[in-house]
């Protein structure tokens, strides 16, 4: 399905920088499978910063909001500050509603 978001990662740099990229619709259907498999990259040896590019995020709802926050709770529990870049439109909008920008580091 076009719409799956996923998730494609670029391996740690020097200082434990991990970059992940989410593209397409993040919602119900693939909130639980994204928020695991952030964990799991948080999880990972060598990983100190977890920078999660959410500018080709086309869709966003309240479920894959929980995964995200639920993404960064699982990140701090290991050490690792998980922070989004780039937010497109519909995050953004997200997450201002939300208030949710200082948890993202926006």
């Amino acid at each position: 399905m076009s719409n799956d978001p996923t998730v494609k990662y670029e391996p740690a740099d020097p200082d434990g920088l991990v970059v992940a990229a989410l593209t397409g619709e993040l919602d119900i259907d693939r909130a639980d499978e994204v928020r695991d498999d952030l964990a799991a990259a948080s999880a990972a040896p060598g990983c100190r910063f977890l920078r999660i590019d959410v500018s080709r995020l086309d869709f966003i709802d309240s479920y894959g909001l929980g995964a995200l926050v639920s993404a960064r709770n699982s990140a701090a529990a290991h050490g690792v500050t998980m922070t989004l870049a780039e937010p497109s439109p519909p995050v953004r909008k997200a997450i201002a509603v939300t208030g949710l920008g200082d948890v993202f580091g926006l």
